[in-house]
């Protein structure tokens, strides 16, 4: 046995550590390239877990290795091109990996670094189910620090690729990294396509003695029981470690083996993070997570889930006669046939679970959102193509995935309700939230898949057939044997009994299902429908708000606040930054979102008519919005829970303005301090040597009272006053007629006398000049904007 910690320093091993630090990465590669070429296994074993952890880094994270999850080709193109030459299919490393695995070397991987589930079965002494495991397990041996699995080259170099994605969460990142296009993202993609070909057989191993073979690891044995990996198991079925049965080969299973086993380490290290009984336990909101996946971990599940359908519809048209299927079907067809069911749609449906119920309110959701519609959707992924007409129109889903659709059928309908519920707690103004709700609205309005969605419901309700108790939980487990190939599960004709295993298989024998087409989720659906419409009329009221506030704006008016920019008030959300392109987009998303729930519940013209009464987001006479919902009491008004939902959500709000003199109100972070506590003190000077002047002008009932009146009163305060006598204490004693300069205070106002003064040297304007033609554009600002507000009205005094 070598593991990583007992390998002894060499000459070779030294040398290359060495290079490490003084060559450049193109250069290194190369010589590693060249030892691997010329020298034998027996030199080259020493250092190949030091060479798989210096690429992928070490399991604690402390070593980044190559960082592969931020090298990319925009930023880093030599590396990064260098680095997919190196680690491809038919690279030096792999070329290295088959070459130790023609000697039969094995390594050591410590169990204390799998996923959870795992790590407590096999430190119970408890074997798991995937066969992946069987025969590895090594005892410490005396001094030993723990439990190891014992691996092939190609299982430890898989092993050290898929973790990595989960254990090297804190790299450095010093620019914007695009997962997608990351040289890890393209690695799994290239592993992908060479292990798990949609068209073709895998390809052969290479040589490293000419007409020689590679052998292929010691197949697990037909004898050891293997069920589907998580499911409900009695103590019988359970296997202690210290009795692992011995190994008889499988011949068949020869052909796939490194498919099957990239498959089944990608999916342990990636989806394996919580089993059954985990699962059931983080229904209580009082149960802390333990496993924390990332925007990245779930795009890449999501290339595994969407690879694996096109993999599963690769597969040839089965034969008319049965007999000539044993015959004529290769293990490679017979893989593509349960790979889905047998090893990916649990531990799928657990992480799901988990990320619908656990991940943040937030836009990062989508990535989940998107990995979910594509395992939902695997005609997606199907060879045939869709006719090609002039209006695309919606594909209908075909009856061949009925079958799917029923054995799957928690994943479209419970996580559907997961769905709704967050969709009920997030800001559907929001245009991200706003195409998460359209995105899954759509997928499922595809025609007839509603209608498969509810056939598969109502076989689930049939009446139960005398069936025992346990054979609901072990029917869509894989047949007893340690590869899937030992033999094939007998073909079931029940189309009931499969819905119930599959349900009872997930969710255990009390579960209490929860029609997706019943009463309680309709209601939630036409709740949704509500806050859509409420999130409509939010939008266009935003939308109104900024059209006439643009509408309002003038080149003079970018030089002075008008009272309203002043009162401290706020209606908007984040789509006043957004602009108007993007609440275009929402009203586009909400609306269609609205249609497709109509069609998938059948919802009819007149429940819409009066959930939208309901909402209670019609405008009122002067275009505000209403206030939040309120109950008065002897205290005044108060909150209701959905008052305070349309708050928390900006649905609605109170208008919340500032009450007392603006001259008095508090510092804005676009005016310069020093400069506002001068024009105060200016102002106030002016405005207590000039007070009996300006009463006088704006008593005038000419043109210079009313120019006087409209800058020097302001008559909203005024009214305040009048009536409030809180405002009225908030305010300076002198509330008749004043000179206001605070507006020259503001960096935009500073910034633009600046531009006028730079543009009037410009054209050999002096100061005076300057300063002269800004007096008379003011002047003319002001007598424009008194015959626009102030009119010929009469002063009422």
């Amino acid at each position: 046995m070598a593991g990583p910690h007992l390998q002894q320093p060499s000459f070779l091993l030294a040398t290359l550590k060495a290079d490490c630090v003084n060559k450049p990465f193109a250069q290194r590669c190369h010589d590693l390239e060249t030892v691997i070429e010329e020298l034998p296994a027996k030199e080259l074993h020493g250092i190949f877990p030091w060479l798989v952890e210096s690429i992928f880094g070490s399991l604690d994270g402390i070593i980044v290795g190559w960082n592969l999850r931020c090298l990319q080709g925009r930023t880093n193109p030599n590396e990064y091109s260098v680095a997919l030459d190196f680690l491809d299919p038919s690279g030096p490393m792999m070329k290295l990996v088959y070459k130790l695995q023609a000697e039969e070397y094995r390594y050591d991987f410590p169990v204390s670094y799998l996923p959870g589930p795992v790590k407590a079965s096999i430190q119970e002494q408890v074997l798991p189910e995937c066969s992946l495991y069987h025969n590895k397990v090594q005892f410490p041996s005396s001094g030993g620090l723990g439990l190891n699995l014992a691996l092939n080259p190609f299982e430890y170099y898989m092993f050290y690729f898929a973790i990595s994605l989960i254990t090297q969460k804190n790299s450095p990142v010093t620019h914007h990294v695009s997962p997608s296009n990351s040289a890890y993202f393209i690695l799994v993609d290239t592993y992908l396509k060479c292990f798990l070909p949609t068209e073709g057989s895998v390809l052969p191993p290479p040589s490293s003695n000419p007409g020689g073979a590679i052998p292929s690891p010691t197949p697990r044995s037909p004898a050891v029981p293997f069920s589907s990996y998580g499911m409900h198991h009695t103590s019988l079925l359970k296997r202690h470690i210290a009795h692992q049965p011995s190994v008889n080969a499988d011949p068949a299973s020869q052909e796939i083996w490194r498919s099957e086993t990239l498959l089944q380490i990608f999916v342990e290290m990636w989806l394996h993070h919580y089993s059954l009984e985990m699962y059931q336990k983080m229904q209580s909101p009082h149960v802390k997570e333990s496993f924390k996946p990332t925007e990245e971990h779930v795009l890449v599940v999501r290339l595994l889930v969407k690879h694996l359908h096109a993999f599963s519809n690769s597969l040839k048209p089965e034969p008319l006669s049965p007999s000539a299927h044993s015959h004529t079907a290769s293990p490679l067809e017979e893989f593509k046939r349960v790979v889905i069911p047998r090893f990916v749609q649990e531990k799928l449906y657990i992480f799901l679970q988990h990320c619908f119920g656990h991940w943040p309110l937030d836009a990062s959701f989508r990535a989940v959102l998107e990995m979910w519609l594509s395992y939902l959707q695997p005609w997606r992924y199907a060879p045939e193509k869709s006719p090609q007409s002039a209006e695309p129109l919606p594909r209908s889903v075909s009856e061949k995935w009925a079958a799917f659709i029923q054995e799957n059928l928690l994943m479209y309908t419970k996580l559907f309700v997961g769905f709704l519920n967050r969709a009920l707690r997030t800001d559907l103004v929001s245009p991200k939230n706003a195409l998460m709700v359209f995105r899954v609205a759509k997928v499922f309005a595809q025609p007839n898949l509603a209608e498969m969605i509810l056939k598969g419901e109502q076989l689930f309700l049939e009446p139960e057939l005398v069936i025992p108790h346990r054979q609901h939980r072990l029917f869509m487990s894989p047949t007893l044997g340690g590869s899937f190939l030992s033999s094939r599960s007998p073909a079931v004709t029940d189309a009931s009994f499969k819905v119930k295993s599959h349900v009872y298989s997930l969710e255990g024998q009390d579960f209490q299902y929860k029609q997706m087409f019943g009463t309680e989720v309709r209601n939630l659906v036409l709740k949704l429908a509500q806050l859509i419409c409420q999130a409509q009329q939010t939008a266009k009221s935003i939308s109104d708000h900024s059209a006439e506030t643009m509408a309002t704006q003038s080149f003079f008016s970018w030089f002075r606040f008008t009272p309203s920019d002043m009162n401290g008030s706020y209606t908007g959300n984040d789509l006043d930054e957004i602009g108007q392109d993007s609440i275009k987009k929402t009203d586009e998303y909400l609306e269609k979102a609205l249609e497709y729930l109509c069609q998938i519940f059948k919802l009819s013209e007149a429940q819409l008519t009066q959930m939208m009464m309901k909402c209670g987001t019609a405008q009122d006479e002067n275009g505000k919005k209403q206030l939040p919902d309120c109950i008065e009491s002897e205290n005044g008004l108060i909150l209701t829970p959905l008052g305070r939902y349309q708050i928390i959500n900006g649905l609605r709000r109170f208008e919340v303005q500032y009450q007392g003199d603006a001259e008095l109100q508090p510092i804005r972070s676009y005016e310069n301090a020093t400069l506002v506590r001068l024009l105060f003190r200016l102002s106030s000077v002016l405005n207590e040597r000039f007070a009996d002047q300006m009463e006088v002008l704006c008593s005038r009932e000419d043109f210079v009272g009313r120019l006087c009146r409209y800058h020097l009163i302001n008559p909203h305060l005024v009214q305040k006053i009048r009536y409030s006598p809180m405002v009225r204490d908030r305010t300076s004693q002198n509330w008749g007629p004043r000179i206001s300069l605070r507006f020259l205070a503001s960096y935009r106002t500073l910034i633009s006398l600046l531009m006028i003064y730079f543009l009037a040297s410009w054209f050999y304007i002096g100061p005076v000049g300057c300063t002269f033609i800004i007096l008379i554009g003011y002047f003319l600002y002001a007598v424009i904007m008194t015959f626009f507000f102030e009119g010929w009205k009469p002063h009422e005094h």
